[in-house]
């Protein structure tokens, strides 16, 4: 491993040194003291990649060679430049407010408003907000007569977007990069936009980096100003720049060259929203001659955690290469552990929690880490229930996230129409072209004749009081309410429940919505339906939400954290719960099918920097089933799995629960074979989980799933079943049945025990 002799170095001795230089190790040393020339600073994670960057720039105005204001600094948040700024004040003093320290953004306007003449704008020009975007956009193309539902405003905003992120102006743009968009014209819709803006002496988010390299670009005596001017840059999280942010720096630094890039491309894992890993790889590309210090000694985490992270992201090909170490305890194996099935998974957690609890760990100091978004409900649920205080990092809990208080509501109607509250919320979501006037009638309708909404809607069809077209509306709203009530005597209510969101238009709404959070939403809503199942029926279903947020009041105290993997990073917790290592779900399906190879190493990455939280302990699992929509879908192990040293991991998956004489259909479906037999005695099923038996039945598994790898039982038509009857079920295994009473049939399972299960979810061996 390159530098050998920083194992054995010390910290900086005291003597004949600054004070803010004490405890530096000697590559961080290395990377502050350095000054002239390009440098890269690969910082691992837990390295102490702030404290190296703002002891640089300080270190660069305490010895004088650089002024303040001849300093840039460039940070990706404002809550990473006020740390900064203070950090830095707290070494120099005052000097430090004369930085040019901040956001790419905020920078960028900066310099704007100084020339924005030169760009067609006034000074005090106005920064417009996502939704201002949205609102120019529609007036635009209804101009131009274009359709919005079929291709809504915002899905043609983010587009925009992500050309300006890639320094894309409207002449840039050719024909490949329209293709997909070509029929509507969105180059020149992206152009008017454009245009209206300067009218409007307005500028978008996007604007800022674009207009400032359209400012240096055409102006090469304002590009040489502020060549001149900074005299040393430094960027922090290189690794998440975009194209638009790189071109800014590159132009910025071909002056003098004194730049400083501090970042981890082992951390990049924001490609979906534009960052690129090649900006800090091709570094020394770019810089002729540059440095390289990599900052390896790790200040947070086990050795072992290191051992296990470091051979994970080994596998990526597209990296620099570092190997993280510690001078601290050796730590806890890290533990994997295979579950039957996400129910199990959440349970599992919630009693490791209250077993780390009793042995002195906070719940502050523990994290559940989810790759999606609809993992949280199962896990938020089981704290609820056990009485854990827990906080959703980065987003609203699962029950309070839009689509699913905007499902939530749609239900809230089907089981009782005079729900005016939910009523409301929907009836016009997705949009109906039932506006606020008419809405205005409907309310002073409801009030004069003191009925509900949906009765003043039933009465005002009936009558010429608003406009045809939103007439028609408000009765397509009526008769599909009347034929979804009606499905729910004959069909399930899980089933019912998909229908009305599908029939509703509100999945399409999503599936049209391109931008990045589009995706996970839909994935809520999956989750949200298949979480029907463990009711009887809708109003049951109901009943439990009401309860669960009456519970889910908001709690300042000890609470353990529950996020995505994207927004843990920069967080560090002792214990980490990494749940859902499955193919499929971690790495995501979505990820390698639109990225192949790319998308695996940034899966990969983020699976580092989910085990890079931890400053103790580990704890990975995966189920053998997952459901989903209702249906469930057996899974294997995530390839991550594999990729982790076995000398650093303690199998702990719970084998005791599945025998290896359990009884399974063989490939013909005539006769019953153990699933030792199937795997013929090397019991390779009990180490990873009983999922990897049915995946050798492919034959019994009929339609293959969208995510690709797993299989799922076809319960297209409902199956009629008599007492004494064998029958299957992929959770509880084989059983015999003892009664039955419509779709609902009792089961005496081998393993399970008795046993209430819809029909649909039964199959006959």
């Amino acid at each position: 491993m390159p530098g050998n002799e920083i194992k054995s170095g010390q910290a900086t001795p005291k003597d004949n040194t600054p004070k803010y230089l004490d405890g530096l190790n000697p590559m961080q040393l290395k990377a502050v003291k350095a000054q002239d020339g390009p440098i890269l600073v690969l910082a691992g994670a837990g390295t102490g990649k702030t404290r190296v960057l703002t002891t640089r720039l300080a270190h660069l105005i305490a010895t004088g060679a650089a002024r303040p204001w001849s300093i840039l600094a460039v940070t990706f948040t404002n809550k990473a430049a006020r740390e900064m700024r203070e950090r830095v004040t707290s070494i120099i003093g005052p000097m430090a407010e004369q930085v040019w320290l901040g956001t790419f953004h905020a920078l960028c306007a900066k310099i704007i408003r100084r020339h924005a003449e030169l760009l067609g704008l006034q000074p005090n020009f106005t920064i417009l907000d996502a939704d201002d975007q949205i609102r120019l956009i529609k007036q635009l193309m209804q101009a131009e007569g274009l359709d919005d539902k079929k291709w809504p405003p915002r899905t043609l905003s983010g587009v925009i977007q992500r050309w300006k992120d890639r320094g894309l102006t409207p002449e840039k743009i050719n024909d490949v990069e329209e293709k997909e968009f070509s029929s509507v014209r969105l180059k020149q819709i992206y152009k008017q936009y454009q245009d209206r803006l300067r009218v409007l002496n307005a500028a978008d988010f996007g604007d800022l980096l674009l207009h400032c390299l359209t400012l240096f670009n055409e102006n090469p005596d304002v590009l040489a100003l502020y060549q001149n001017r900074f005299a040393y840059i430094l960027v922090d999280e290189y690794q998440d720049t975009n194209i638009a942010q790189y071109l800014w720096l590159r132009l910025l630094a071909q002056g003098r060259r004194n730049i400083c890039c501090v970042g981890d491309d082992d951390q990049s894992i924001y490609g979906w929203r534009g960052a690129e890993v090649g900006n800090i790889l091709k570094f020394e590309k770019d810089f002729p001659g540059a440095e390289v210090v990599r900052l390896e000694q790790n200040y947070r985490s086990t050795s072992r955690v290191l051992a296990a992270a470091s051979k994970l992201i080994s596998v990526n090909e597209g990296r620099l290469g570092k190997t993280l170490w510690t001078d601290g305890q050796e730590g806890e194996k890290i533990i994997v552990r295979g579950v039957w099935d996400g129910e199990e998974e959440a349970r599992v957690v919630g009693d490791q929690v209250e077993a780390y609890q009793r042995k002195g760990t906070s719940l502050s100091q523990m994290a559940v880490l989810v790759r999606a978004g609809f993992q949280t409900r199962e896990f938020e649920e089981r704290f609820l229930t056990l009485g854990i205080p827990y906080q959703v990092i980065g987003g609203a809990r699962f029950y309070e996230r839009m689509e699913i208080r905007d499902a939530i509501a749609y239900f809230r109607v089907l089981t009782q129409h005079n729900d005016d509250l939910a009523l409301e919320r929907i009836i016009n979501k997705p949009k109906r072209g039932i506006g606020s006037a008419t809405l205005q009638t409907i309310h002073q309708l409801a009030r004069l004749e003191k009925v509900s909404l949906w009765r003043a809607i039933e009465n005002i069809a009936q009558t010429d009081e608003i406009r045809p077209a939103a007439k028609k509306a408000l009765q397509k709203v009526l008769d599909d309410f009347g034929r979804w009530r009606i499905m729910l005597d004959s069909n399930s209510h899980i089933e019912v429940a998909a229908i009305v969101l599908d029939e509703s238009g509100y999945t399409e709404m999503l599936q049209l919505d391109k931008s990045p959070d589009a995706p996970g939403r839909l994935e809520n809503l999956k989750e949200l339906v298949s979480a029907l199942e463990e009711f009887e029926n809708l109003n049951g279903f109901l009943e439990h939400i009401s309860l669960v947020m009456d519970n889910a009041e908001k709690n300042e105290g000890d609470q353990i954290s529950v996020m995505t993997l994207h927004a843990a990073k920069g967080l560090e917790f002792d214990k980490v719960f990494l749940p859902g290592w499955e193919d499929g779900v971690f790495p995501n399906q979505r990820s390698l099918d639109e990225n192949g190879a790319t998308g695996l190493e940034e899966e990969r990455r983020l699976a580092y920097v989910g085990m890079t939280r931890a400053r103790e302990g580990i704890e990975i699992s995966f189920a053998a089933n997952r459901r989903l929509y209702g249906t469930w879908q057996s899974s294997i192990p995530s390839r991550f799995v594999s990729e982790l040293p076995a000398d650093q991991i303690e199998d702990m998956s719970e084998i005791g629960l599945y025998s290896g004489n359990q009884r399974m259909p063989s490939e013909n479906h005539d006769e019953y074979q153990s699933i030792d037999d199937i795997f013929g005695g090397n019991q390779q099923w009990q180490k990873y989980g009983p999922g990897f038996a049915r995946r050798k039945q492919k034959d019994y598994m009929s339609k293959p799933l969208i995510a690709g790898e797993g299989y799922v039982v076809d319960r297209s038509q409902p199956t009629l079943f008599s007492s004494d009857e064998r029958v299957f079920h992929q959770k509880f295994g084989m059983g015999t049945v003892t009664a039955v009473d419509g779709d609902k049939v009792d089961i005496n399972f081998d393993h399970a025990g008795a046993k209430k299960v819809i029909a649909r979810f039964l199959s006959k061996p």
